[in-house]
């Protein structure tokens, strides 16, 4: 398909570039299966859930990726250390992650970087568009706790350049739910929720199922090609349990519906997915790249931000519901002055073939 047809006009004033406080006081455009449109608020979720219903959220936790870091002395050269902003963004061994370097050109394959007051690697590798691979000095959850002492919170470029990153970021760019970490940005989505809105709605008889994906770079690169068909995603890691694979198989079958949580929650469960629909334990990589067209085997419902044009993102949602309903949401969103992006406010979107009665 045709990228531009992923387009649409932003008022730069609608980026949030904070939370709503408390988090589910966020708003939330309700996008119903007959193509009708509802405002209300997040914590309004429950009334558009019912008993047997299982909410499914990404357990991720964002690491402090980002470092200003500096280029130590070549043999025989003077003390010369210039400035290289650093973001991690996979780990591919104990110690060893690959990178964005920038800039780039000041490094060279066998360098030695400080990241921050004194995390040392070495370049081992040189990649394409600024990736660079580091081996670590130190490993494991040594070198977790490290990055974790001397990181940053690496906002996304719409945020970071506009204000600096700053002690509420480390609570607010996580969920009430991140316990496994590995990502470079936050699922989005599941920053709205709350202990007590989660207590509303097992109290309903709503569950809540855990999946992992590891959100990676690939999240803020834009898509350049000019069709759909010339773009390929990037791989990240994924995980869906045994367990809840079978909880969440067994629901559906009692007729309640799969929530997602956000684009990476629903990923992972069509990563999971057979070709009958049916769940099964997932651990691996996934580079699942979704457009309109594209038939959907779990969720019923998504719980999701409003996101970037021309984005992987954008076309995911324009997938779930139909590229011009989607464009009509955004359109009304946009008019009704919801607020975009990471920080933002959120859409709960039901497919237009799902079952509300």
């Amino acid at each position: 398909m045709d990228v531009r047809l992923f387009d649409f006009d932003l008022p730069p004033e609608l980026i949030a570039l904070r939370p709503a406080k408390p988090r589910d006081s966020a708003r939330m455009l309700v996008v119903m299966p007959d193509g009708t449109f509802e405002h209300a608020r997040i914590a309004d979720l429950p009334r558009f859930l019912r008993r047997g219903d299982v909410i499914v959220v990404n357990d991720t936790k964002v690491l402090r990726a980002r470092f200003y870091a500096q280029r130590l002395a070549r043999p025989g050269e003077a003390n010369v250390t210039p400035k290289i902003e650093v973001t991690l963004h996979k780990r591919v061994a104990p110690d060893r992650f690959l990178a964005f370097a920038k800039p780039v050109r000041k490094i060279v394959s066998g360098d030695r970087l400080k990241l921050g007051t004194g995390l040392l690697a070495t370049v081992l590798a040189l990649g394409v568009g600024g990736e660079i691979e580091l081996g670590f000095e130190l490993s494991g959850a040594l070198l977790d706790e490290t990055i974790e002492s001397e990181g940053e919170i690496p906002l996304p470029p719409y945020i970071a350049g506009k204000r600096k990153p700053d002690a509420l970021d480390t609570d607010d760019y996580q969920t009430v739910f991140a316990v496994r970490p590995g990502s470079v940005a936050a699922p989005t989505a599941g920053l709205h929720f709350t202990p007590n809105l989660f207590a509303q709605l097992g109290s309903m008889g709503v569950a809540r199922e855990t999946a992992t994906l590891h959100v990676g770079a690939g999240t803020f690169r834009p898509v350049t090609a000019a069709d759909t068909l010339e773009h390929r995603m990037s791989s990240e890691k994924a995980e869906l349990g045994s367990d809840a694979a079978e909880r969440l198989n067994a629901a559906r079958a009692r007729g309640g519906r799969i929530i997602a949580t956000g684009s990476t929650s629903l990923r992972t469960l069509e990563a999971a997915a057979d070709e009958k629909g049916q769940l099964q334990a997932f651990a691996g990589e996934t580079e699942l790249f979704i457009t309109p067209g594209y038939r959907f085997k779990t969720a019923e419902v998504l719980l999701t931000n409003f996101h970037l044009p021309r984005s992987t993102l954008f076309m995911l949602v324009s997938a779930f519901c139909g590229l011009e309903l989607i464009k009509a949401a955004y359109q009304v969103a946009i008019r009704e002055k919801y607020r975009f992006y990471s920080y933002g406010d959120a859409c709960l979107l039901f497919r237009p073939n799902s079952n509300q009665d």
